[in-house]
């Protein structure tokens, strides 16, 4: 298999896709709001992807809660954004770990209805006063051992419920001043700042099986490339100061914060460090550059993709009613969903 993962234009494969993926055979798929059309079309298209790789490919999905949550009602319920959990931890250090946990099981066993096995969360990410808002209250906090006690919690629950983590975006995006979905970000910060800091909160999950980076420049450790492109970060920082070992994906190559071709970005993103490229819109002209720089998959790369799927767990039993009402008491008078949307029909 090639070192990428895909995405696909809509809810159903087209002709051209399911040739595209017998030839390119991506690691993995990523689905989005686009691929959703209900219950059942979802379940389909998981399944046709891995029936034509031949194999149970990893299907990941950015399933947060707050301003990040692809699947919604009618689908499943929707889930606070991360600030709603650091918020509870500030009243009370357990009860907002155990919200975090709870809420993490909960979108796990909506996930794995649809067969979905991977979910592109917790954030490490520490905002700063003055930072763009695409972070903002998807952060759990401005204390990188709050973030990373919240991060933890949601990693264990959504682990717990079958679904593998991916711990993003090292070594953090809190401080850019610019969303990187539109242009790159340069943060000015010391070495010595960044390191008690931004890079702090990410060192307690180093053993997460999965990360992806962020397209950031980190200006005292390399003033040109962002850290997806970075050898010099993807070494010192994520691998070496912060200490992850495990399997390390590009943010989405098609970001506005990267420049060069789609196939130069590719390119750039493997010979940094990164293991996988991630590319999401499912053009396809885009889908053909990525997959021809992507090389198949081998060495330390192989190997660290072979343990991140092998810490997949079947999901421990739970009620998921009485669950469901524990984390809404926990929440009580911090956050509730809009009215019209809290009555949600589970699709079986």
């Amino acid at each position: 298999m090639r070192a990428f993962i895909t995405g696909v234009a809509g809810p159903a494969l087209t002709e051209a896709e399911r040739a595209f993926l017998k030839e390119a055979d991506p690691w993995g798929l990523i689905v989005f709001a686009r691929n959703i059309a209900d219950g059942e079309t979802l379940r389909r298209l998981i399944d046709e992807i891995r029936t034509t790789l031949g194999r149970q490919a990893p299907v990941l999905i950015d399933q947060e809660g707050g301003r990040v949550q692809r699947l919604k009602p009618p689908l499943c319920p929707l889930y606070p954004p991360g600030a709603i959990y650091g918020a509870l931890y500030d009243q009370d250090r357990d009860k907002g770990l155990r919200a975090a946990k709870l809420g993490a099981r909960l979108i796990a066993a909506d996930l794995v209805q649809f067969g979905i096995d991977v979910d592109c969360a917790p954030l490490a990410d520490v905002p700063v006063a003055g930072a763009d808002q695409v972070i903002g209250d998807r952060a759990y906090g401005r204390d990188p051992a709050t973030v990373a006690a919240i991060a933890s919690a949601i990693a264990q629950g959504l682990g717990e419920g079958g679904i593998l983590p991916v711990l993003k975006h090292i070594p953090g995006h809190g401080r850019a001043a610019a969303d990187s979905h539109e242009r790159l970000p340069v943060v000015n910060a010391t070495r010595a700042t960044l390191d008690a800091t931004d890079f702090a909160a990410f060192r307690p999950l180093a053993g997460l099986p999965l990360a992806m980076t962020a397209h950031v420049v980190f200006a005292a450790i390399d003033p040109v490339a962002p850290a997806t492109s970075s050898a010099t970060i993807v070494r010192d920082v994520i691998r070496n100061s912060i200490g992850f070992r495990g399997l390390l994906m590009s943010d989405d190559v098609s970001m506005g914060a990267l420049s060069g071709s789609l196939a130069e970005r590719t390119k750039a993103a493997i010979s940094a460090g990164c293991d996988l490229v991630l590319h999401c819109n499912g053009k396809m002209p885009e889908m053909l550059a990525v997959a021809q720089e992507a090389p198949i998959l081998a060495g330390e790369a192989a190997r660290r993709a072979e343990v991140a799927l092998d810490a997949r767990k079947p999901a421990n039993v739970i009620d998921v009613a009485e669950v469901r009402a524990e984390f809404a008491q926990l929440l009580a008078g911090l956050w509730m969903p809009a009215p019209r949307e809290t009555h949600v029909r589970r699709i079986s």
